[in-house]
């Protein structure tokens, strides 16, 4: 008797600026999440939220104190979605690639929190969890869940604008795309109808690698965005119902998100764009 395929663990990861977190932010990865379930073959244990530093000098991007803060309560109630600070605390800014990188290092490091084993119940008092030397594995039946793979895949959890950026000059090193989507793959979240594929279809690095692009269309559509938010806030308009509650509550007490804010950073050039055109020089 063949036993089951068994499935693979994916750690879906995003970056951003998160300026601020949006409920369309939160929908991106439960809909990523569906869709590598609903194949059967692979098993999502984390999701893991990564603002951008202050140094990516985005227009309008308030500090990442406050987009770390919100992130975290906007994340609170989720059981498998965390905020991870360790790139929006760096004093430089990092590419994407670094980050998945940095990601990757600790899922396989032997710290026993990345593992799945401790995401699961823990066992009685008294119980050994540990499998006897002689005691058989009991024959799994053929409607069982698979078994689990123990080694995640981390991958780049995105929108079909950020896969469409590849495609501006300077903004993304050649060798970084490569990387990322041969190494660890997309999750792209895109509207039904989208040009994606057609994007995909004109890059030849892209097209290599489309098995490892995995094009999530989104058939309930959200047209949430930050960059919509932030003009409600400046308008004094009400987001209700488009960011958690607890979102609101924090942007309101702190006052986030005025005209001067959004003027923050106008007219300095993006930080990807100052080092990749000096590099492209020397």
């Amino acid at each position: 008797m063949e036993e089951p395929e068994k499935k693979t663990e994916v750690v879906l990861l995003a970056c951003g600026s998160f300026n601020p977190i949006t409920n369309m932010h939160l929908r991106l990865f439960e809909l990523a999440k569906d869709y590598f379930h609903e194949t059967g073959k692979y098993k999502v244990i984390k999701g893991i939220i990564s603002p951008v530093s202050d140094a990516y000098k985005k227009k309008g991007l308030i500090s990442a104190d406050h987009r770390v803060a919100m992130a975290k309560l906007a994340t609170k109630s989720s059981d498998w979605v965390e905020v991870d600070d360790w790139e929006s605390s760096q004093s430089e800014w990092l590419e994407t690639l670094k980050v998945l990188r940095y990601h990757q290092e600790k899922l396989l490091s032997p710290d026993p929190t990345n593992s799945l084993q401790n995401a699961m119940p823990v066992a009685k008092p008294g119980r050994k969890r540990k499998q006897e030397p002689n005691r058989h594995e009991p024959i799994k039946k053929k409607n069982q869940s698979p078994d689990i793979k123990s080694v995640p895949q981390l991958k780049l959890l995105c929108g079909s604008d950020m896969l469409e950026s590849f495609g501006i000059p300077n903004l993304w090193k050649l060798e970084d795309i490569t990387e990322i989507v041969e190494n660890h793959g997309l999750v792209c979240i895109s509207r039904a109808g989208n040009n994606v594929q057609k994007f995909i279809y004109e890059s030849d690095i892209l097209w290599r690698h489309k098995n490892n692009i995995h094009l999530v269309e989104e058939w309930i559509t959200n047209d949430i965005s930050s960059t919509k938010i932030r003009r409600a806030l400046r308008r004094g308009q009400s987001i209700r119902y488009l960011v958690p509650d607890a979102v609101q509550a924090y942007i309101e007490k702190h006052n986030l998100y005025s005209p001067e804010s959004e003027d923050r950073n106008a007219g300095v050039v993006l930080a990807p764009l100052q080092k990749n055109a000096r590099d492209s020089k020397n």
